[in-house]
């Protein structure tokens, strides 16, 4: 994938290195050239310094056939224009900005931007939100520290039960949406094929929810 960073200071760097050492197509924007040096020697992706809001720079990164784009300055204003312009005007199909205020993350995740405030950051999590992930999050809780997400029940998942896909205060299901109908699971609940599963996860229990549902290596369970 073509993915655009823009800040690169210790969070926007260790994403970009993140997303580099995984094989994808990375540019990073920074109004600091110096700034650069964050990435080391062995960042394989491309750097361009300049106002990440400006579109010349844009334009300069290739946004037009960007799949992906997260907004990681220090200003949140900032943030949020580089978010709203890639979106509105360029559709770049995700978009990620950290925006540490609480009121503007939500007035963005209504427009199809995710955030990340700064309780909730981490650079794993920014790769799911940035890369093809069957996680699909719903809706962001409090800080953005607990998440409900959408998972859809793969052959290998039919006929486990519920409690078996649960981890007590860090993983839970909370419906099952079943055809035309929505139910709450008991722990004897077995899950069905067609089942789409609404779950309710602490950010810091994500890696513990895909390895439940295996989803890392896209098996399912």
């Amino acid at each position: 994938m073509r993915m655009i960073i823009v800040g690169c200071g210790r969070n926007g760097s260790g994403l970009a290195l993140a997303l580099s050492k995984m094989g994808h197509n990375v540019t990073v924007i920074d109004s600091n050239s110096g700034s650069f040096k964050e990435l080391g020697p062995n960042f394989r992706g491309e750097t361009i310094e300049g106002i990440g809001f400006d579109q010349e720079v844009l334009l300069k990164a290739q946004i037009k056939k960007t799949d992906a784009l997260a907004a990681f300055t220090s200003s949140d204003e900032s943030n949020a224009v580089i978010a709203r312009i890639s979106r509105e005007i360029y559709h770049v199909p995700k978009v990620v900005a950290r925006l540490h205020d609480r009121e503007k993350a939500e007035i963005y995740k209504r427009l199809g931007v995710q955030t990340l405030s700064s309780t909730a950051w981490g650079i794993q999590r920014a790769v799911d939100l940035l890369c093809y992930s069957p996680l699909h999050t719903i809706f962001s809780m409090g800080n953005g520290d607990v998440e409900l997400v959408e998972i859809e029940t793969t052959p290998l998942m039919e006929g486990h039960k519920a409690s078996e896909l649960s981890i007590p205060g860090e993983v839970n299901i909370v419906s099952i949406t079943r055809g035309n109908k929505t139910i709450l699971p008991t722990t004897g609940t077995a899950l069905q094929k067609g089942d789409i599963l609404y779950v309710a996860a602490a950010i810091s229990s994500f890696d513990r929810l895909k390895r439940l549902f295996g989803i890392s290596n896209g098996k399912g369970i």
